[in-house]
């Protein structure tokens, strides 16, 4: 049986709503580290991989390993069959309207890249603005920043509030006619606010500015609907969704895509090739150069297909109360600060334990078998707005429940128990 069979879902039982059930399905965590039962609370950084997305990418390199596309013997009809089902995957998964729209990179981060440097390029002109928030992963802001000393234009941050939510009067008050490409965050890896991308982009279309989402916190979470949220742009990484690194996906509006220049050249990218000049390949193929992560694909493709058959409700509400039991049982500790309190959030808790240093933090956790993640969480303009050079962060995925949460806190009270 090859990959591409083998990721389509057998099960006519409808959607999985027992959440509690998914621990299983992931055999990593079925470890101890340095004596202890592991418990994984760093799922913002990289989420891990079901047995079903491990097992897809094994099947593929057993029996289907073979470059796509250009092969006329079988294996490489299967290997392009697998990768472009995952495509279709994708494309359905975010409601894109056809293939085109889907551009498979090595992550966000590569995604944002291709359009600051191709429409980004080609677009900016000395005075004009790009908009993004305060609140962004340095790969919505670093970009921006090449593009703009390039181009002449200007990078320009709406500001956020103590509770970590995008100033609203302010983002609306920075919009205007020199404004022509907004880049936005979903959802903040840094702070777990849950942005209202849909009211942003609208706000930033009637000012005829394009609109760049990075989603790369809010897939593995939320409902995508690209169509719905009329977003330009939407950028997410695989490893965050429970599939593997190295795979990401650029959603681009067919239209604004056909007008951009290839991003990068070389193979794949191109129809027909002289020394005098070369003709490039329709979409998706023209920013796809080269031999891509196929088996990562298909990793995602995978990953898609393992999502889809959990209830959404159900995954969202179980979300929900762990990030409200977690908060609690955070809260009752003292000298705890929470940094980051939005009304709406996703999944993450950043936070300070009275003088304890955020990596003496993770060291102490570590030993008892706990995974966060310390430091600026590639966020620096967030740690500066909070005056603060580092969080400890606790991030859930579906495979965390209350035990995870407890075993938090017990180690939490034992480093104020090492510093006291």
């Amino acid at each position: 049986m090859s990959s591409a069979q083998q990721q389509t879902p057998v099960s006519t039982a409808g959607p999985i709503t027992d959440i509690t059930s998914l621990r299983s399905d992931f055999p990593i965590l079925d470890q101890m580290v340095h004596g202890k039962p592991l418990v994984y609370l760093d799922s913002a950084a990289s989420a891990q991989q079901p047995q079903a997305v491990i097992d897809a990418m094994v099947a593929h390199e057993q029996h289907d390993h073979a470059n796509i596309h250009r092969g006329v013997h079988e294996l490489s009809h299967r290997s392009t069959d697998a990768f472009e089902a995952a495509r279709e995957r994708v494309r359905a998964f975010i409601n894109a309207r056809n293939c085109n729209e889907i551009i498979f990179t090595r992550g966000t981060t590569e995604s944002i890249n291709l359009v600051a440097a191709t429409l980004g390029r080609t677009q900016l002109e000395p005075g004009d603005e790009v908009l993004i928030t305060h609140m962004e992963h340095h790969s919505n802001i670093v970009p921006w920043q090449l593009i703009c000393a390039q181009t002449g234009a200007k990078l320009v941050p709406a500001p956020i509030t103590g509770r970590g939510e995008v100033d609203a009067d302010a983002f609306a008050q920075l919009l205007n006619e020199r404004t022509k490409i907004v880049a936005i965050a979903h959802v903040s890896n840094a702070l777990g606010t849950i942005n209202p991308v849909k009211e942003m982009t609208a706000q930033a279309r009637a000012a005829n500015a394009v609109v760049l989402i990075d989603g790369a916190q809010a897939t593995p979470h939320l409902k995508v609907d690209v169509r719905d949220l009329d977003c330009d742009f939407y950028a997410f990484s695989g490893h965050k969704m429970y599939g593997p690194t190295g795979v990401g996906v650029l959603y681009g509006k067919e239209a604004l895509l056909d007008s951009m220049p290839p991003y990068q050249g070389g193979g794949e990218m191109i129809l027909t090739v002289t020394f005098d000049k070369s003709t490039y390949a329709e979409l998706p193929h023209k920013f796809e150069a080269g031999t891509p992560n196929i088996t990562g694909v298909i990793g995602l493709g995978a990953a898609i297909d393992y999502l889809a058959g959990i209830d959404l409700d159900a995954r969202c509400r179980y979300e929900t109360e762990l990030l409200s039991y977690a908060t609690e049982a955070l809260r009752t500790l003292p000298d705890m600060r929470i940094v980051g309190e939005a009304e709406q959030k996703s999944g993450v808790i950043s936070f300070l334990l009275g003088k304890i240093h955020a990596h003496d933090l993770g060291t102490i956790l570590d030993r008892d078998g706990i995974a966060v993640r310390t430091g600026h969480h590639c966020a620096m303009p967030v740690m500066d707005r909070y005056g603060i050079p580092a969080t400890a962060r606790a991030s859930f995925g579906l495979y965390n429940n209350h035990d995870d949460v407890d075993r938090l806190i017990a180690g939490l009270r034992r480093a104020l128990e090492l510093f006291s």
